[in-house]
């Protein structure tokens, strides 16, 4: 999967809210200043030809919804960073955002809760896979 340039990200983030926009719907819900329509056209055209986004023909405008997920795009980019810069290592991750961040031990609980949550829920989903 290609990676996205910091515009095509946020227009992405921004046709994930809303499922599928109108190039105007777009423009509308960047803060002031906004971008220009044609900036916001250009940069969806290139997403579909990049085949993050399609579009349909409404009436006389194009309705763009995105192809990849949120989910999807979050999990190459989350593994692509821990290859890269984490040797892959989870746990040197999570170090390391726990320092950065001056996390409690409070909040490194959460973080276990929550993870062991997930993994219950995604077992019970999904009994046949092993973890």
């Amino acid at each position: 999967m290609k990676t996205l340039t910091k515009a095509e990200e946020q227009i992405m983030q921004i046709l994930w809210k809303l499922k599928e926009a109108v190039v105007k719907q777009v423009v509308d819900e960047f803060e002031d200043p906004k971008p220009a329509y044609t900036t916001v056209a250009t940069v969806l055209k290139v997403l579909e030809k990049k085949g993050f986004v399609q579009s349909k023909k409404v009436g006389n405008v194009n309705l763009f919804f995105t192809e990849v997920s949120k989910q999807e795009y979050t999990k190459v980019q989350f593994s692509s960073l821990l290859k890269n810069y984490f040797n892959g290592s989870f746990p040197k991750m999570a170090t390391f955002f726990a320092k950065e961040n001056n996390l409690s031990l409070e909040e490194l609980e959460e973080i276990m809760k929550i993870t062991e949550e997930e993994i219950k829920k995604e077992k019970e989903e999904k009994p046949w896979k092993r973890y």
